[in-house]
């Protein structure tokens, strides 16, 4: 087992919901300087508060076209731009599903295209993860999906938004690890609920997780 601020140090503290408050995400952004996670990720409404508040002491993590992916490419990267001006660091978007399935591979390889000439147009160091909601996914599309965002240039492949029927698994995982480019890391999302499990899907090959739980569990257990 990893110590436990290595695992800390992989976790993008995370809060999507609905009904997510902006005092919610201040002591989410709290938690996480506190215990020096990667980043916090946000809806993109919260950016400019979480910004001000971090003052560059904690990265900002915002999702776009979330959760389905079903908007138009021009939107998404509209959304991306907004976003970067507004102060995130770091872009996990959804890739259209739809299109993957229906074949339209260069659709949705051009628009991941797109969406990180935004990124590295505004500055270099912004990160985009791709997030292509494996439980959707047959392995074939999954392997695809690697191809393409390998070719994209993206820096990260991400299993899942969380709000779909399944998050990461471990299977997933070993597959990014053997199909995905050398130059392409991975991010393990949806369902990491112990730490266990955490140091597993890092194990396996993942870089980053997303997750709610980890930073919880470590408060509640005075783990540090």
């Amino acid at each position: 087992m990893r110590d436990i601020k290595e695992i800390l140090a992989a976790c993008d503290h995370t809060l999507l919901k609905q009904e997510a408050t902006p005092g919610q995400i201040i002591e989410l952004l709290d938690d996480a300087i506190k215990y020096s996670t990667a980043s916090i990720c946000i809806p993109p409404c919260y950016i400019e508060t979480a910004s001000k508040h971090a003052q560059g002491r904690m990265k900002i993590c915002t999702v776009i076209g979330f959760p389905n992916g079903n908007m138009t490419t021009e939107s998404k990267v509209f959304e991306t731009q907004d976003a970067l001006k507004k102060g995130a660091d770091e872009i996990d978007m959804v890739i259209n599903i739809g299109m993957l399935k229906a074949g339209r591979n260069e659709y949705v390889k051009n628009e991941i295209i797109r969406i990180n000439d935004a990124c590295k147009s505004f500055r270099e160091d912004i990160i985009l993860k791709v997030i292509i909601e494996t439980c959707l996914l047959t392995d074939d599309e999954k392997k695809k999906m690697c191809e393409i965002v390998t070719e994209s240039k993206a820096d990260f492949i991400k299993t899942s938004t969380g709000f779909s029927t399944a998050g990461a698994t471990f299977a997933d995982i070993e597959l990014f690890a053997k199909y995905v480019g050398k130059d392409v890391k991975i991010k393990a999302a949806g369902g990491i609920s112990s730490i266990e499990d955490a140091d597993r899907f890092l194990d396996l090959g993942a870089s980053r997780l997303g997750t709610s739980r980890v930073v919880k569990i470590v408060k509640e257990s005075k783990l540090l």
